[in-house]
């Protein structure tokens, strides 16, 4: 980690304009469950059905597959990417640093940010849901928090490889993640979503299947494949940045 680089990419990140981006999501789960909370005070079927499979398939369905991608895809991309297509990264790139120290160090901040614009507000939804802090939060929360951390390493390597990673990451979360990785049983292997939910799985316990929570991969496959991916994007992003010639227009 270095402090410096730190600094720079959080402020870059948490702009006034991108802050607001990253609030609209957020803000809009909230939104839902407290209507779903609201709707649930007026009707007995809806508060039973927010104490069983409503509110996890809320959590799911929007938090976990649409969310948590979509948030990273910002902050994953937005780490590196603008001083990539600006060029900026050049000034970075002429210091002594270790190249590997400074996408560890913008992970670290894109994480930092899905945590707080993603992780939280999920956590949060699940007590409005629940009415309660107890294992849907939890789980939902942690599975949450594996999503995102492998959704920001992926991204962030886009944004070293490409200059369209925005576009190619918007392709991929919407159409992969959302739609084929939710609803293709092959595909569901291949899913970070799925791999998060084993995660949620995991902390729910035996409640999981009566709540609806049914993850294509066991706990421990989703656990190393978000390792490996995680772990596989943050290496290979560094070697090629270690490779990213100062005058590169590529």
């Amino acid at each position: 980690m270095n402090p410096v680089v730190a600094s720079l990419t959080s402020r870059s990140l948490l702009g006034r304009k991108r802050t607001l981006v990253l609030l609209l999501l957020p803000l809009a789960l909230l939104a839902l469950c407290a209507l779903a909370r609201v709707l649930a005070g007026l009707d007995a079927g809806i508060e039973r059905d927010l104490g069983g499979r409503l509110g996890p398939d809320l959590l799911a369905a929007f938090g976990i597959a649409v969310l948590m991608p979509l948030l990273s895809l910002i902050a994953g991309t937005g780490s590196i990417g603008p001083e990539i297509d600006e060029g900026s990264i050049v000034y970075l790139l002429a210091k002594p640093l270790n190249r590997y120290s400074i996408v560890v160090t913008k992970l670290a901040v894109a994480i930092a940010v899905v945590i707080a614009f993603g992780v939280v507000p999920i956590a949060i939804a699940g007590v409005v849901l629940v009415g309660e802090v107890g294992a849907v939060a939890i789980g939902f929360a942690a599975g949450a928090l594996a999503a995102g951390v492998a959704y920001s390493a992926v991204f962030l390597l886009l944004a070293v490889v490409t200059r369209n990673a925005v576009v190619i990451g918007l392709i991929y979360a919407l159409i992969w993640e959302s739609l084929v990785g939710g609803l293709v049983p092959g595909a569901q292997t291949l899913s970070i979503q799925q791999w998060s939910l084993a995660v949620v799985q995991r902390v729910l316990g035996d409640s999981a299947g009566r709540l609806g929570v049914d993850a294509a991969v066991g706990f421990g496959t989703g656990l190393v494949l978000l390792t490996v991916v995680t772990v596989g994007a943050t290496v290979y992003a560094g070697r090629r940045l270690q490779t990213l010639r100062l005058n590169d227009d590529s």
